[in-house]
């Protein structure tokens, strides 16, 4: 079962030709409401961050070199500066280089789209993001989670989850009650939860409510998530991917107060 109303699109392109194109490739695929064109990332920014906000966004179109030559990563970093937040939409990233590919998904975008764009291409694209959403306009996300303990079903409540993990080709759900399996990917569970966790990492998906502490051992980046702060209480230690810890930083300090920002 797929939504039956329009994705809401934003597409950051600076070189116009590509931008129009693609704006009329979404339009007529009857999938996407183009809600904004940009070509600059400051623009862009604005219309994913800005106060007050904007049209909301359920996906964000974004080209990898915008500013051409000069900047030849200008959107990887705005995604990277985006995607941890809870607000943050779904990202494509469309290029005419297959070299970030690599980059992209680790920063958990939902596909990457090489130009020249085709149609056919773009509507698998749009059908995929589809796949990753509730089931109508203003549908509430899921309200609970069905995990396995050896043959009965646990059913669990959003706020007693602390993290889901991929591991092993398994999934997990780690809560105050233990650690259970469940049949859902990380991505599905994305889509079924909205922006309610977090990925902090490619095999980690985060309750925000529930992050204690945010500390460096060495070179790594790690959350402690739970009940309590570190060892006043149970929890896990849960790690943070080294291009995605800027923006975890970044939307945990959101709406916080008590630290002098330099």
């Amino acid at each position: 079962m797929t939504a039956s109303w329009p994705l809401r699109a934003l597409v950051v392109e600076d070189e116009w030709p590509a931008r129009n194109y693609l704006v009329e490739l979404l339009e007529t695929s009857g999938l996407a409401q183009v809600v904004g064109a940009v070509g600059g990332v400051d623009e862009a920014r604005q219309a994913l961050c800005g106060d007050p906000p904007g049209v909301p966004v359920d996906v964000a179109f974004v080209d990898v070199q915008l500013g051409g030559a000069d900047a030849p990563d200008a959107g990887l970093s705005l995604v990277r500066s985006i995607a941890a937040q809870p607000s943050a939409p779904s990202f494509v990233l469309a290029t005419a280089y297959e070299s970030h590919a690599l980059e992209a998904f680790e920063l958990g975008v939902v596909d990457y789209l090489l130009k020249p764009f085709s149609e056919e291409r773009v509507t698998q694209c749009l059908r995929r993001l589809e796949q990753r959403r509730p089931f109508g306009p203003g549908a509430s996300v899921a309200a609970r989670i069905v995990a396995r303990r050896k043959r009965s079903l646990v059913f669990l409540e959003p706020h007693e989850i602390w993290a889901f993990e991929a591991a092993d080709r398994l999934t997990f759900v780690h809560t105050v009650h233990g650690t259970f399996d469940i049949d859902l990917s990380l991505s599905a569970v994305e889509g079924s939860f909205g922006r309610a966790f977090v990925r902090v990492h490619r095999n980690w998906l985060v309750n925000s409510a529930h992050i204690k502490e945010l500390g460096r051992d060495g070179h790594e980046t790690r959350l402690f998530v739970g009940a309590g702060v570190a060892d006043a209480g149970p929890g896990m230690h849960v790690p943070v991917a080294r291009e995605r810890a800027a923006s975890v930083r970044d939307m945990l300090l959101t709406n916080a107060t008590g630290l002098r920002r330099t």
